[in-house]
């Protein structure tokens, strides 16, 4: 999964916002779907943008993936680097297509589960949200706590 970093958790929470709020979706469309609006918010190129790229090579996201090559030089492949440098794995972007991670889908009430399809907004939106919960709770479980002075406290009272 993700590395569970700050720009990561970003990343998915705008992504889920953007989604919600206004952007348009059209999961055919390399541009709009739901790979297609990580990249946009990950690296500011717009849906037309994305989708031009990926049409210089064929086949959908899930194919772009297995082809991707860091030394292609094509536009696309450098859509996937920015992708993959902010945090996220190949195997990621392809779960988040199909929305079939099952670590992430299993902390996804089993009513809802069972009917996600990957195709619709508001089942990205809440696979999305649901990411970057498991994300921040594994980033919270990282942070050092501080190491708390008990004993002069008790000393004092004493």
């Amino acid at each position: 999964m993700a590395k569970s970093n700050l720009a990561v958790l970003e990343a998915l929470r705008t992504t889920a916002h953007r989604l919600q709020t206004q952007a348009p979706y059209q999961w055919g469309h390399m541009g709009s779907c739901n790979c297609g609006h990580l990249a946009q918010t990950i690296t500011r190129l717009s849906k037309a943008e994305i989708h031009a790229r990926a049409l210089q090579r064929y086949g959908d996201w899930d194919q772009q993936l297995q082809d991707y090559c860091p030394t292609s030089g094509l536009p696309f492949d450098e859509t996937i680097d920015e992708m993959l440098a902010l945090g996220f794995t190949r195997f990621d972007l392809a779960h988040l297509e199909r929305l079939s991670d099952p670590k992430i889908r299993a902390a996804i009430p089993f009513e809802r589960r069972n009917a996600l399809r990957h195709n619709n907004r508001e089942d990205v939106v809440l696979y999305l949200n649901t990411w970057a919960a498991l994300l921040e709770d594994e980033w919270a479980a990282q942070q050092p706590l501080p190491s708390l002075a008990l004993e002069p406290v008790l000393a004092g009272v004493l």
